[in-house]
C-alpha cells in the first residue's frame, strides 16, 4: 500500500508542496501580486495529479485529463454558478477569472513525465527510501484544503473607488456585486463594494477596515483581467460618476480617493465628506430628505470617533466611539489598575501574616500526622 505513495517522496514533489504552502500561508497575504497567484497554480497543477494518481493507480490518465479540464472550468466564468451556490449554502469561496492562469497547464506534462519515469529509476527514492509516505500524503491533503479555507468579507459603509488606466472595461458580470465599473476615456473607475480576506479580523471595526484597504489599488489591479496600470501618484483627477445611488463627485490623487466627496440624488446632497489617501477624514454628513434626519460622523484617519444624529436642527443623539488606539490605551490602564490592586492586596496579606507569625497555633496530633503524610 505504501509503495503507491512513493512518488510523493520525490524531490520535485516535496519542493512544489513546500512552495505551495509557503505561498498560500505567507506570500499571498504579504505581497498579493500576479507572481504569487501564478505560483500557486504552477505548484498545485504539479502535485495535485501526482497525488491522486497515487490514490487511483489504474486511472492515471483519467486523473490528469480531469485535472486539466477542471482547472480550465474553474478559471472560466462558467464556474460562477457553482461558486455562488457553494458560497450560499456552505462557506464563501472566491476565484478570479483570469485566462492568463492557463499558462500553467503545461506543468501537467511535466508531472506526467515525472510520474511515468519514476518507476524506471532505481535510485529515484534513495534519499527517502526508509521514510513513510503517509505523513506527507496527509500534509498534501491539508495543503489542498488550505487553499479553499473560509474567507471573511469586508464591506464598506462609505463609497470606495480606485482609478486605473485601462484600454477596456472589465466584465462586471464576472465580479457580481463586489465591483462596479465606470469608463472615462482611457480611465476606468472601480467601485469596490466588498473584499475577501483569509485573515479573520480580531475585531470588526474601522481599524480592521483600514488594514484591508491599505493597498486597495494593488489588490484590485491584480484581480482585474486585461491591460491596466496605476495612475501617477501625483496626478489629480476630478470625475462625476453616475451610480444607481446618485451622482458621485469625486477627487483622486493617483489611484486613490483624496479630497472632497459629494453624492447628489434628485437634486439634493445626501452624502458629503472628505477622503485622505483613500480613508475617510474629518466630518461626514448623511442627509435623508424623506424624514428630515441628518447624521454627522467624525472620522480620524478612517476611524469613527463621534456619531451625532439630528432631526431638523435638533440634536437627538450623540455617541462617542473608541478607536483601536483608544481601546488599547484603556486596556493598558485597566491592566495597570488590576496589577496595582493585586500588589496592594498581596502586600496587605504579607503584612498581616508577619504580625501573626509569632502567635502559636495549637494543632492536634492527628492533624500533624495528616499534614506530614500529605
Amino acid at each position: 500500500m505504501a509503495n503507491r505513495f512513493k512518488p510523493l517522496l520525490s524531490i520535485p514533489f516535496i519542493i512544489c508542496l513546500t512552495v505551495l504552502m509557503v505561498n498560500d500561508f505567507y506570500l499571498k497575504e504579504t505581497y498579493h501580486n500576479t507572481f504569487t497567484g501564478k505560483l500557486s497554480d504552477i505548484c498545485g497543477l504539479f502535485i495535485f495529479p501526482i497525488f491522486w494518481s497515487a490514490v487511483f493507480t489504474r486511472h492515471r490518465l483519467v486523473v490528469f485529463l480531469l485535472t486539466g479540464l477542471l482547472f480550465i472550468y474553474w478559471k472560466s466564468e462558467y464556474s460562477s454558478g457553482f461558486i455562488h451556490f457553494f458560497s450560499t449554502y456552505f462557506f464563501t469561496i472566491q476565484r478570479v477569472v483570469d485566462y492568463t492562469d492557463l499558462i500553467a497547464l503545461p506543468v501537467l506534462l511535466l508531472a506526467w513525465l515525472r510520474i511515468s519515469d519514476a518507476p524506471k529509476k532505481v535510485d529515484a527514492y534513495s534519499v527517502f527510501k526508509n521514510v513513510s509516505p503517509y505523513p506527507l500524503a496527509a500534509l498534501t491533503i491539508f495543503a489542498f484544503c488550505a487553499t479553499s479555507r473560509p474567507t471573511y468579507i469586508q464591506k464598506f459603509d462609505q463609497p470606495e473607488y480606485v482609478l486605473f488606466k485601462a484600454t477596456a472595461l472589465p466584465d462586471s458580470g464576472v465580479f457580481g456585486e463586489d465591483f462596479g465599473f465606470y469608463k472615462f476615456d482611457s480611465l476606468v473607475v472601480v467601485q469596490v463594494n466588498s473584499l475577501y480576506s483569509h485573515n479573520r479580523p480580531a475585531t470588526d471595526d474601522d481599524y480592521n477596515k483600514n488594514m484591508v484597504i491599505r493597498d486597495l489599488e494593488l489588490q484590485v489591479i491584480d484581480m482585474l483581467p486585461g491591460t491596466k496600470s496605476l495612475v501617477h501618484h501625483n496626478q489629480q483627477t476630478r470625475l462625476t460618476i453616475n451610480t444607481p445611488q446618485g451622482n458621485d463627485h469625486v477627487q483622486f490623487k493617483g489611484s486613490r480617493l483624496h479630497g472632497r466627496f459629494l453624492r447628489e440624488a434628485n437634486g439634493k446632497t445626501i452624502i458629503e465628506g472628505t477622503y485622505k489617501s483613500g480613508l475617510e477624514d474629518s466630518i461626514w454628513t448623511f442627509t435623508s430628505p424623506e424624514n428630515k434626519t441628518v447624521t454627522k460622523i467624525t472620522f480620524i484617519n478612517g476611524e469613527r470617533t463621534l456619531v451625532r444624529k439630528f432631526h431638523g436642527k435638533t440634536l437627538t443623539s450623540s455617541n462617542s466611539i473608541n478607536t483601536r488606539a483608544d481601546v488599547k490605551r484603556n486596556k493598558i490602564i485597566q491592566i495597570a489598575i488590576l496589577a496595582l490592586l493585586m500588589i496592594v492586596t498581596i502586600s496587605q496579606i504579607v503584612k498581616s501574616y508577619r504580625k501573626k507569625s509569632n502567635d502559636c497555633i495549637e494543632v492536634s496530633s492527628s492533624w500533624k500526622w495528616l499534614a506530614s503524610f500529605l
